[in-house]
């Protein structure tokens, strides 16, 4: 059996397929990918199965190495130091490092055969929230590769853009508590420019900008949250969820990212100006 053994992690690197979908209502999270496109995108070069798992890296500073021949495709966020959108041979012996990403956050990387680790709950995907799956990726682990399922689609180059380095524009609609806030505060919403906070991971981005002001107060019974709904805390700004999300919420609901631009917002970085727009 092929496989790769880690050498460095980086700030973050974990197993991840298409997710546990339609598991909500036992109060499992669905998880998967953050940007799909970009998964789905890297396996359909090295003719993996639909679902298959792959690497998810946050901001480079992976390295592996190849134990035997393997064929890779590596998409999402444009690592230095690696190549991008093609089927490319990794020769036994021969060393992948991704450097940092000239725009975007995440990349994939995703192995013909799969990443071959025991599914749990019907999913290969590290879930950071629930602690369901395999854990963040290790240096010194060796990952398996399962063997090719379909051949390969004869693809040299996936013409496809690079993640957004500046403003990105972000449509939305308006969300079951769009009534706990006031006009000003949706006019709000869907006017400034804010900027990606620190405080941001798979669970979901943290937007930092002015209050919104609130034409409600009080508790709000908890309620079922799904991908890219965009809750508003006590602090009063926007939390856009991602795959990691919880189940259920407690904070209002304003309204929710279409989902067209959720890609987009799993390649939002730190600092990132960003435009809410109904």
């Amino acid at each position: 059996m092929s496989s790769l053994t880690v050498l460095t992690t980086g700030p973050l690197a974990t197993i991840q397929d298409r997710g546990r979908a339609g598991q909500a209502a036992l109060g499992v999270p669905a998880s998967g990918a953050c940007d799909r496109a970009s998964y789905a995108l890297a396996n359909r070069l090295v003719g993996n199965v639909d679902g298959a798992a792959a690497l998810e890296v946050t901001y480079g500073g992976l390295s592996v190495h190849a134990d035997g021949d393997l064929l890779v495709a590596i998409t999402g966020a444009p690592c230095t130091g690696v190549p991008l959108n093609a089927p490319t041979v990794l020769k036994s012996g021969q060393v992948l490092r991704f450097g940092p990403p000239v725009s975007g956050l995440r990349t994939y990387l995703a192995v013909r055969g799969g990443i071959d680790v025991p599914p749990v709950l019907g999913s290969r995907s590290t879930d950071l929230l629930s602690g369901l799956g395999p854990s963040p990726l290790t240096a010194g682990q060796t990952l398996h590769v399962g063997p090719p399922a379909h051949p390969m689609p004869g693809v040299d180059q996936a013409p496809v853009r690079h993640p957004a380095a500046g403003q990105v524009v972000l449509r939305v609609t308006p969300g079951p508590r769009r009534g706990w806030f006031t006009d000003a505060g949706w006019a709000a919403l869907t006017s400034q420019v804010y900027e990606v906070s620190t405080n941001s991971n798979r669970v979901g981005v943290r937007l930092d900008g002015a209050p919104l002001e609130r034409a409600r107060t009080g508790e709000l019974a908890s309620e079922g949250m799904t991908h890219g709904a965009i809750q508003i805390p006590p602090s009063g700004t926007p939390v856009i969820f991602l795959a990691d999300h919880p189940v259920t919420g407690g904070y209002p609901v304003i309204a929710y990212v279409a989902a067209a631009d959720l890609d987009a917002c799993a390649q939002l970085r730190p600092g990132q100006p960003v435009r809410l727009v109904s």
